[in-house]
This record gives structure tokens, C-alpha cells and sequence, in this order.
């Protein structure tokens, strides 16, 4: 029996359509109060913490996806590494998915240094290494604080352990010699770790990086909780807003809205806050990260204006 392969259209427009209808099942439940009570109540000073906080955090990306193309042999200066963050961090806040950014600055850095592959490769593996911190994390802080998942923990973990477990085994068992394409995918991926992610000169500076970014994003979360008036103190406040966080991984949002604000409903609400606090909550986040990715914009317009700017003619010196 032939398999049908569905194209990468149709599941991209499922993620699109469960992003959307999450947000209509909320709107449905609660009404368009929170969606646009937590916008209006957006003030200067979270726009300036927004701002210095998306500052930080765009450092810190473009720090680690320097250091992991460093080290899979890909030259990426850190200036030019922020200012493609800073582009992919707007295109990913205004773009169906949450992904076209990455994807952009992948396919861009890879065609400059004439070598496509690694450069996708380079943005995989730092994404998989700030992905894998801050599960880490916040299995740390879930554990630390009271929170609605907290009974559940034990077994999360376990489950996430043994996943992580039986991935790494499978690929220890897999060919990793002769022709095949799978045993040349095996070898790449072996020495793009080895070499991108814990080499001497890397892992530490990965590591580092990547912490301070899931810190970043959880101070943006506290900043738009306490804008959007929740009042609970932060040890009661972090794990519901991580909970957000971690939702923000399932690709199934309308630039980045959708899961976040579902989970931030429910996780508010079952910690004996409001649900309308936590949409409202997630709402002001999009919105100040929006805020934060401005500087994209600019760089969007200044690469187009270079593009598009005329090539001066060479001056002849002399009568010919």
C-alpha cells in the first residue's frame, strides 16, 4: 500500500488554524475583556523594560548562535549575529508560525558563507540548545515552587528522562559508517555536537547564554503579569508564567499567540488567580515582545535600502 505524504502546507495551516482556534475558544469563555484590557494597560515603563530586556536577550541569542557556527566551522561576526537576531525575533512576532525568522536568518547566513547546510544546521542546534536549558530549568523552578503541575512532576520527568534517554540510544545504535544516508546524517550530526555544542571553547559559553535568555523571558512574563495588575508574589507568579513559556514551544500559535495564552488561562486559574488574568497576562507579553523586536523593523529597512541602492560607477582617471 503507498503512503500518502501530505504537504508542508496543509500542516502548516493545521498549526495555524489550532493557533486561531484556541483563541476563539477563549474569546468565546471569557469574552474580549482580557485581550484587550491587558494591551490597554501597557505603560512607558514596561515598554522601556521591554525594550532593555529584548535587548539583553537578542545579545545573548546571537552570542550562542555565533558560538555554535564558530564551532561547526561558519564564520558569524557578533554584530552581524545581532542584527540577524534582532530581524528573525520581529519576523517570528509578526508571522504566522513563529518560525519564519529562524528559518530567514538560517537560509540568509548560510548562502553568505556559501554553505546553505551548515547554516541551517547552525540555527537548529543553537535552538535545540536553548530549548534543551530551559526545560532543564524549569523542571528546577517547577519542582522549587508551588505550582498546579507540581504533583504531576514526577512523572513528567521521569517520561521526559526516558524520552531523552531512548533518542540518545537510538542514536548510539544507529549506523554511523559506510554510504547510506542515514549513517552520513548519523556522522554529521555526531561531529555537529561535538563540535557546535561541547567543544572546549563552546559549551560553557552556550550554556551561559542560553540561561540568561529563559531568565530574560521569564522577567518579561513578571513585567507583563504585574502590568496586566497581578499582584501575587513572585514566588507564586514564576511557575505559572514558565508554564506559559513552555507553551510557547508548540507550534501551533498565530505568531506566537494561541497555546500561551490557553496555558496562561488555565494556569492562572487553577492557581487561584482569574483565568482573565492570565490571558490578559499573555497578551501584554506578546505585545511587549513585539515592542522589543522593533529594532528588526529597522534593520528590515536599512538591508533594503542597501539592496536596492545604486552601485557608483568606477571614475576614469586621465583624458583616455
Amino acid at each position: 500500500m503507498q503512503r500518502v505524504k501530505l504537504p508542508q502546507s496543509f500542516w502548516a495551516w493545521v498549526r495555524i488554524v489550532a493557533g486561531v482556534g484556541i483563541l476563539v475558544f477563549l474569546l468565546a469563555r471569557l469574552g474580549s475583556g482580557p485581550f484587550l484590557d491587558g494591551v490597554r494597560l501597557i505603560d512607558g515603563w514596561a515598554v522601556g523594560m521591554s525594550l532593555a530586556i529584548g535587548a539583553l536577550t537578542t545579545v545573548c541569542c546571537a552570542w550562542r548562535w555565533s558560538l555554535v557556527s564558530g564551532g561547526l566551522g561558519v564564520r558569524l561576526p557578533l554584530g552581524t549575529a545581532i542584527a540577524s537576531c534582532y530581524r528573525s525575533v520581529f519576523l517570528n512576532s509578526t508571522l504566522p508560525g513563529g518560525v519564519v525568522g529562524d528559518v530567514d536568518r538560517a537560509v540568509r547566513h548560510g548562502r553568505e558563507e556559501g554553505d546553505v547546510g551548515r547554516g541551517i544546521r547552525a540555527v537548529v542546534w543553537e535552538r535545540t540548545a536553548g530549548q534543551v536549558v530551559q526545560v532543564a530549568m524549569a523542571v528546577v523552578i517547577l519542582f522549587a515552587f508551588p505550582s498546579p503541575v507540581r504533583r504531576y512532576l514526577p512523572v513528567a520527568t521521569a517520561v521526559v528522562v526516558a524520552v531523552g534517554l531512548a533518542v540518545v540510544l537510538v542514536a548510539w545504535a544507529l549506523p554511523r559508517t559506510g554510504p547510506s544516508r542515514r549513517a552520513r546524517a548519523m556522522r554529521t550530526a555526531v561531529s555537529d555536537v561535538r563540535k557546535g555544542l561541547l567543544s572546549r571553547g563552546t559549551w560553557a559559553g552556550v550554556l551561559i547564554a542560553s540561561a540568561v535568555v529563559v531568565g530574560c523571558h521569564l522577567a518579561t512574563f513578571v513585567v507583563a503579569a504585574r502590568t496586566a495588575g497581578a499582584t501575587a508574589p513572585l514566588s507564586r507568579l514564576i511557575p505559572l508564567t514558565l508554564l506559559a513559556l513552555l507553551a510557547m514551544g508548540v507550534p501551533a500559535n498565530v505568531a506566537g499567540f494561541g497555546p500561551r495564552e490557553g496555558v496562561a488561562a488555565w494556569a492562572f486559574g487553577a492557581a487561584g488567580l482569574t483565568a482573565d488574568q492570565g490571558v490578559a497576562t499573555a497578551m501584554v507579553y506578546g505585545a511587549l515582545v513585539l515592542v522589543a523586536s522593533l529594532p528588526g523593523a529597522a534593520v528590515l529597512v536599512v538591508r533594503k535600502i542597501r539592496v536596492q541602492a545604486p552601485v557608483p560607477l568606477p571614475v576614469r582617471s586621465g583624458t583616455g
